[in-house]
C-alpha cells in the first residue's frame, strides 16, 4: 500500500539518519453489515436511517442480541467502531416498548456522558420526539431543581460513578422508581476503571446491584471498552457478574500507516553525563507544522496541558519560519480548563476544516468526537497500549487512509516500543488491572454499603469478598462504624460516610498565595512529590509554582507563573518485607508476590528545560518520611547466581549498580503489561537485603494495599523482565541514559548505575525464568 502517508514520511525524514525505526501498514477493510434485529422497533430503525445509518454492523448486532437476551456483555472493538450503537439498540428498544422501563449510563467523564446524551437527544427515536425517553444528565453540573426532575421523570439517566456513589445510592429510597425499574446499566469506556479508581468503582457497582435487588431488579450490564486483553474477565471483575465479550470489529475502516519515531540524541548531556534526546514535544510540533503545510488535518496527543500549549506555539513558529504564517491561525490547543462551548467550537472547526491542527491532552481523548482527520501524532507513551490505539484511531474515521506517528520520549518503555514493533503490532494490549478485594478500598466501601442497607453474611460472600470482607467489617466494628447483629452488620456512625473513589483518602488544599482563593485539591499521598515547595504544577490548564507546602494544615500555597522549566521530584525509599503471599522458584532465581512496608522520603527535585529536557539545577527539600503498606513483586539472586556473573571482586563492585539500573528500567517497563504509569509504582534494590539475605529487587504499588500492578509483574515476570532486558540492549547510549536505566525520580542521583551490569543480571534472570517455563510445573 502506497499513498500520501509514504510520500509524507519520505519528505520529512530524508534519506539518512532517519528518526523512523519502523513503519507498519495496516490494511483497511470493507465491513460486514447485518440486518436489524427483529425486535428493534420500526421507529428506531427509521430514526437511525434519518441519521445516515442504513444498517448495523455484525459486531453491533452480536452485542445487542446478547443484551436483549439478558446476558451482560462487553463490546471491546477499538475506536470508531460504533460501540455506541451496540448498547443503544437494546436500551432504546426496551424503553420504547416498555414505558415503565428505565436505564442508567455511567461514564468516567462528564464530557463523554454529555456527548452520548446529545447523540440520544439528536436521534429522536420515539414517535413523540425525545419526550418518551426523557434522557437527562445527573452530575455535578446539574442544578437542584433539575435534579428533582431527573429523579422523578427521566427514563435514561446519564451520570458518572462519583454521583452514583455519593448521591444516588445513599439516597436510594428517593430513587426507588429508577432502581425498581432499572433494566440496563451501560458502563462506557470501562477500560478507564483500573488501579485504585477501578477497584473503587467495582465496589460501587456491587453496591448498586444489592440496592437494585432490594427493589426487585437485576439489570443487565452492557460495557464498552477500547481493545483490551481478556475483556470478558475484566468486565466480570468490574461488575461481579459473568460477561460475554464481543471483540471482532466488523465496521469499515480505511488503511492506516503507523510510524515509530525516535528523536535523535543531542549534544546536551544530562545527569552523570548521560546523552539527552530531542524532546517528544519539539518533534511533535515540527511534525504538526509539516502536516499542516501538507494540508492534512492533524491531532497531536501530548501528556500535559502545558505541553499542548508548547506544541501549539512551537508549531506556529515553524510555520512562520517556513513562510506559511497564514496557516498559524489554523492551529489550536485543546485541553482542560476550556468551557464546554469553547471545546465544541474547536471540535467543529477541526471537523469542518477551519482548523488544520490541534494539540490535545491525552486525558481528554474520551471527550473528543471529531471525524475526517488525516493524521494523529502521539507524543510519548500515553500510559497503555490501549490508549495508543485509542488515540491513533481518531484518524481515518471516514474510511480514508490515515497516518499515525508514535514519537518516543526519553523513557525505557518508549525506547522499547520504537525498537520492538512487535510489542505494539503483534501482541494483545495489556490487562486492565483492578483489585476489588484491596482492604483499603473495602474499608470505606463497606461503610457506605452498611449506611445504605445492613450487610448480611451472605452478601459478604456473594458480593464483597468473603473472608477479606469479614476482616474489614471486624475493623469497622472495632472503630464503632458498624455494629454486628445476628442479621448482619448495621451502620453505627452519626454521619454519612464519604469516599473519594478517584483518590486515596485525605487531601491537600491548593490555595492561591496572594488571594487565598481555593484552586483545587490533591490527594495527600501525592502531595510530597507534586506540590512540594518550588514545584511546577499544572491545574485546569494553568501553570502554578508552589510557594509553600504546609503539611500540618494540609495546604499548598501557589502562584501563577509560566516558567521555562518543569520539575521532577526525587525520593529515597527503604522497604521491609512483611509477608510472602506467593512464590516461584526458577533455578537460582526466586520471584515472590509480597506484602511490604515502604518508608519513602522526597529529598530533592530537578528543574528541567521544557524545550530541551536539559537539567537546569537540583534543589534539596526537607520533607518528612512517609510509610506505605502495599504489595510488591520481589526477585532475588542466590549466591550461585552471583558467582555466575563473573569474578567476585568485579561482581561486588558491579552488583549494586546493576540491580539499581535493572530496578529503574523494570519500573519503566511495567506499564507494558499492567495498565499503570511509572509514577504509580516505586522500587528498591540492594545487593543484600536484611529480610531476604540475598541480592534483591522490589517493585511496589504506590497505593495503600496495592492496586494490582505488582501482581501482574509477578504473574508475567518472564515477559516483563525479558522486555526490560531488550529495552536496555536496544538503547544506543554507552553507559546508561533516561531512555534505558536512568529514572527522573531517583533520590540517589542515579548513582550507582551500571547498564552493562543490568544487562548481565537480567540475562541471567530471564534465562532462568524461561528455563523454568519450558520445564513446566514441578511433579
Amino acid at each position: 500500500m502506497t499513498d500520501w502517508t509514504d510520500d509524507f514520511l519520505a519528505t520529512v525524514t530524508g534519506a539518512t539518519d532517519s528518526p523512523l525505526t519502523h513503519v507498519e501498514h495496516l490494511p483497511g477493510h470493507a465491513g460486514r453489515p447485518e440486518e436489524w434485529p427483529l425486535w428493534v422497533p420500526h421507529d428506531l430503525r427509521a430514526a437511525y436511517g434519518a441519521c445516515g445509518i442504513e444498517h448495523p454492523w455484525a459486531h453491533q448486532v452480536e452485542a445487542a442480541e446478547h443484551a436483549w437476551a439478558g446476558q451482560s456483555v462487553v463490546i471491546a472493538t477499538g475506536t470508531a467502531t460504533g460501540k455506541s450503537l451496540g448498547y443503544q439498540l437494546p436500551v432504546l428498544s426496551m424503553l420504547l416498548q416498555d414505558p415503565r422501563a428505565k436505564a442508567l449510563y455511567i461514564s468516567p467523564t462528564k464530557a463523554l456522558a454529555h456527548d452520548q446524551l446529545r447523540a440520544i437527544r439528536d436521534l429522536e427515536a420515539d414517535p413523540g420526539g425525545s419526550g418518551g425517553i426523557r434522557a437527562a444528565a445527573y452530575d455535578g453540573d446539574t442544578v437542584p431543581d433539575e435534579r428533582d426532575w431527573v429523579r422523578e421523570h427521566s427514563r435514561w439517566i446519564f451520570t458518572n460513578p462519583d454521583m452514583l456513589s455519593r448521591s444516588i445510592l445513599p439516597r436510594h429510597a428517593r430513587w426507588h422508581m429508577l432502581l425498581r425499574r432499572l433494566r440496563y446499566v451501560v458502563i462506557d469506556e470501562c477500560h478507564i476503571y483500573r488501579g485504585l479508581f477501578g477497584s473503587h468503582v467495582s465496589q460501587v457497582i456491587r453496591r448498586l446491584r444489592r440496592v437494585c435487588a432490594k427493589y426487585g431488579a437485576s439489570p443487565v450490564f452492557i460495557l464498552a471498552s477500547a481493545t483490551a486483553r481478556d475483556p470478558a474477565v475484566s468486565a466480570s471483575t468490574l461488575t461481579g457478574v459473568p460477561c460475554a465479550a464481543v471483540t471482532d470489529n466488523e465496521a469499515p475502516r480505511g488503511g492506516r500507516t503507523f510510524a515509530l519515531w525516535e528523536p535523535p540524541l543531542t549534544d546536551i548531556t544530562g545527569e552523570n553525563g548521560a546523552p539527552v534526546r530531542r524532546t517528544a514535544t519539539s518533534e511533535a510540533a515540527r511534525l504538526l507544522a509539516d502536516l499542516v503545510i501538507a494540508g492534512r488535518r492533524t491531532l497531536v496527543f501530548v501528556r500535559s496541558r502545558r505541553a499542548a500549549e508548547v506544541v501549539t506555539l512551537a508549531a506556529r513558529g515553524h510555520l512562520e519560519e517556513a513562510g506559511a504564517g497564514e496557516l498559524a491561525r489554523r492551529i489550536a490547543a485543546y485541553r482542560g480548563g476550556y468551557l464546554p462551548h469553547e471545546r465544541r467550537e474547536l471540535e467543529r472547526a477541526l471537523s469542518g476544516g477551519d482548523l488544520l491542527g490541534v494539540a490535545a491532552t491525552s486525558a481528554l481523548e474520551l471527550g473528543i468526537d471529531v471525524s475526517g482527520l488525516d493524521a494523529v501524532v502521539v507524543a510519548g507513551f500515553p500510559g497503555t497500549l490501549a490508549s495508543i490505539w485509542q488515540q491513533a484511531g481518531r484518524a481515518g474515521r471516514r474510511r480514508n487512509d490515515a497516518l499515525a506517528v508514535f514519537v518516543a520520549r526519553d523513557d525505557p518503555l518508549d525506547t522499547y516500543l520504537t525498537h520492538h514493533p512487535q510489542a505494539l503490532f503483534g501482541r494483545p494490549v495489556e490487562a486492565t488491572v483492578l483489585d476489588p478485594l484491596n482492604p483499603h478500598v473495602l474499608h470505606p466501601q463497606l461503610a457506605c454499603a452498611a449506611y445504605e442497607l445492613p450487610i448480611t453474611p451472605a452478601e459478604t460472600d456473594e458480593l464483597f469478598g468473603g473472608s477479606v470482607a469479614r476482616g474489614v467489617l471486624a475493623d469497622l466494628e472495632r472503630e464503632k462504624i458498624v455494629r454486628r447483629r445476628p442479621a448482619g452488620w448495621f451502620y453505627n456512625a452519626a454521619e454519612q460516610p464519604v469516599v473519594d473513589i478517584r483518590g486515596a483518602g485525605s487531601t491537600v488544599a491548593l490555595v492561591e498565595s496572594a488571594t487565598g482563593a481555593m484552586v483545587g485539591t490533591i490527594d495527600a499521598a501525592s502531595a510530597h512529590g507534586t506540590v512540594h515547595p518550588g514545584a511546577v504544577y499544572l491545574h485546569r490548564g494553568q501553570t502554578w509554582v508552589v510557594d509553600e507546602l504546609d503539611l500540618e494544615d494540609a495546604v499548598a500555597l501557589m502562584h501563577l507563573e509560566e516558567p521555562p522549566y518543569s520539575t521532577y521530584s526525587q525520593e529515597t525509599s527503604e522497604i521491609r518485607l512483611l509477608e510472602v503471599l506467593r512464590s516461584r522458584v526458577a533455578g537460582e532465581i526466586e520471584c515472590h508476590l509480597v506484602d511490604v512496608e515502604v518508608t519513602s522520603q522526597v529529598v530533592s527535585f530537578q528543574r528541567r528545560s521544557t524545550s530541551t529536557n536539559e537539567v537546569v539545577d537540583q534543589q534539596a527539600l526537607d520533607l518528612p518520611p512517609r510509610q506505605l503498606r502495599t504489595k510488591a513483586v520481589l526477585w532475588t539472586l542466590s549466591s550461585n547466581a552471583v558467582e555466575a556473573l563473573g569474578p567476585i571482586d568485579e561482581v561486588t563492585a558491579l552488583l549494586p549498580g546493576a540491580l539499581h539500573a535493572a530496578e529503574h528500567a523494570s519500573i519503566g517497563m511495567l506499564p507494558l503489561i499492567a495498565t499503570c504509569d511509572r509514577w504509580d509504582i516505586g522500587g528498591v534494590s540492594t545487593a543484600l537485603h536484611a529480610d531476604t539475605m540475598r541480592p534483591s529487587v522490589f517493585v511496589y504499588d504506590g497505593h495503600p494495599g496495592g492496586a494490582g500492578f505488582a501482581e501482574q509483574g509477578f504473574e508475567r515476570a518472564g515477559e516483563w523482565l525479558g522486555a526490560t532486558l531488550e529495552a536496555i540492549e536496544a538503547c544506543e547510549c554507552g553507559e546508561g541514559c533516561p531512555s534505558c536505566v536512568q529514572s527522573p525520580k531517583c533520590g540517589n542521583g542515579n548513582d550507582p548505575l551500571s547498564k552493562r551490569g543490568a544487562i548481565a543480571v537480567l540475562r541471567l534472570v530471564t534465562r532462568a525464568l524461561t528455563d523454568a517455563d519450558s520445564a513446566g510445573p514441578p511433579g
